[in-house]
């Protein structure tokens, strides 16, 4: 196993191994995508995602239970665990020990943990409060993954920042393009300003895919100047994306808002090898 820091319990490792587990079984696709990371990113990328994974499970899924009081109680215990750099959750005591050894910024947290709050009230999102939801949900989890990429080299931060935000909210909103109707009828919710579900027509989901695509090219420019033990899973994911983004650019509205679009695994695969060939002659 990747090793954080050193010296290594066997706690912590566990701890570590819970996190892979829970990115496997969530999704396969950004598993794909971490495996072809370098090694050394492997286990914290991994704690990354479980703990945004457990939190979103919070909001979106435990409709019978108090999900503001779990959420809170989540909230507590993450600050707790980052102070006392331990916890006895697993996957707050992985995402602890990233934090402190990648020196991941508070605000960061502040801003993914209040934008998993927004999604315990039924509400319409205007501009500003789309916008901010965004961050808090998506961009500021590419930039905690950019912490661990440039391993403390704030230059680099800096410079790819912007990219990684950019690549995050693309994510998300083809995200919420895809899951429109489920957003709607499973949690009341429809995050794009100014949509109505109802009378959702061509040219909503068309400017909403100018946005998305503008997104996706700044998004490319960050990739290609990340770290090269970074760049071909980061380019993957991007790929991914890529791809189900024109699936869904190809369907009428009435289509997407009947269907989930998703891309076969067999598609994965094949992006998979194109993107690692891509990469080995440098041609991404």
């Amino acid at each position: 196993m990747t090793k954080i820091s050193a010296p290594m319990t066997l706690f912590d490792n566990t701890t570590l191994e819970c996190s892979k587990l829970i990115t496997q079984r969530y999704s396969t696709s950004f598993t794909l995508g971490i495996k072809t990371l370098h090694p050394r990113f492997h286990d914290p990328i991994y704690a990354i995602y479980g703990f945004v994974r457990f939190a979103d499970e919070i909001v979106d899924t435990f409709h019978t239970y108090d999900r503001a009081g779990l959420l809170e109680r989540f909230r507590q215990e993450t600050y707790q665990a980052l102070e006392e750099k331990i916890s006895l959750n697993p996957v707050l005591h992985a995402f602890q020990m990233v934090v402190n050894q990648y020196r991941i910024d508070r605000e960061f947290i502040d801003a993914f943990l209040h934008s998993m709050e927004m999604d315990l009230f039924d509400q319409k999102y205007n501009c500003d409060l789309y916008e901010e939801y965004i961050y808090g949900s998506a961009e500021v989890v590419g930039l905690m993954c950019l912490r661990v990429f440039c391993e403390e080299d704030e230059a680099m931060f800096n410079r790819l920042k912007s990219s990684a935000c950019s690549l995050g909210a693309a994510f998300q909103k083809v995200n919420f393009l895809r899951d429109i109707r489920s957003d709607f009828q499973d949690r009341g919710r429809v995050y794009f300003p100014q949509v109505d579900f109802r009378s959702f027509c061509n040219k909503d989901k068309e400017e909403i895919e100018r946005d998305i695509q503008q997104d996706f090219d700044d998004a490319y420019k960050g990739i290609i100047a990340l770290p090269k033990g970074a760049q071909l899973g980061v380019y993957l994911a991007y790929i991914y994306y890529l791809k189900l983004f024109k699936k869904i650019k190809q369907l009428p509205a009435a289509q997407i808002l009947a269907e989930r679009v998703r891309v076969p695994d067999n598609t994965k695969l094949a992006l998979l090898l194109s993107s690692y060939i891509r990469y080995q002659f440098n041609t991404m």
